[in-house]
């Protein structure tokens, strides 16, 4: 897979934000490994504030159980980067806010924090739209942590343009 630049990053955002304005949806973010590049992304579009509600970065469980209402017990049994916590990310990040479009994200950018299972450039993506059911999907990205997290956030993006589609 490419790596992105920042300018394919803000022509994928400039058309979301299009699409979300057409729409009239509004959109949240719940990060871990990208913390808060997604929101970043959407937000250097000028009138982002049309179809941008927030963004919350949630790294540590602690943040995760607080801010979004992942289950201890998700947490424990399946870890930070699953199936399992990007669901409950997704959701708690329309409970949480007033947007009707969420994307979630937890993964391993690296170098450290890998597991066998789980090596460096597992990430786990999830988009919702209120009152829908989530759609999660996991990626295996190559790279340091800068093409990782940059992959993923073009990965976010995307799976937010399929929602609205």
């Amino acid at each position: 897979m490419t790596v992105p630049d920042d300018a394919a990053l803000q022509a994928l955002s400039q058309d979301l934000g299009d699409r979300l304005r057409a729409s009239r949806h509004m959109l949240v973010t719940a990060e871990s490994c990208t913390g808060g590049w997604i929101a970043k992304a959407v937000t250097d579009i000028p009138g982002s504030s049309d179809w941008f509600d927030c963004g919350l970065a949630a790294y540590s469980y602690e943040a995760k159980q607080a801010l979004l209402g992942v289950r201890p017990e998700t947490l424990e049994r399946f870890g930070a980067v699953s199936r399992e916590t990007v669901i409950e990310m997704v959701s708690g990040a329309l409970v949480t806010s007033g947007a009707t479009v969420a994307v979630a994200v937890t993964g391993i950018a690296g170098p450290g924090g890998s597991t066998p299972d789980k090596p460096v450039g597992t990430v786990w993506l999830a988009w919702k739209r209120r009152g829908g059911y989530p759609r999660a999907e996991v990626f295996h990205f190559d790279g340091d942590r800068e093409a990782v997290r940059r992959q993923t956030v073009e990965a976010a993006l995307k799976g937010l343009g399929t929602l609205l589609a």
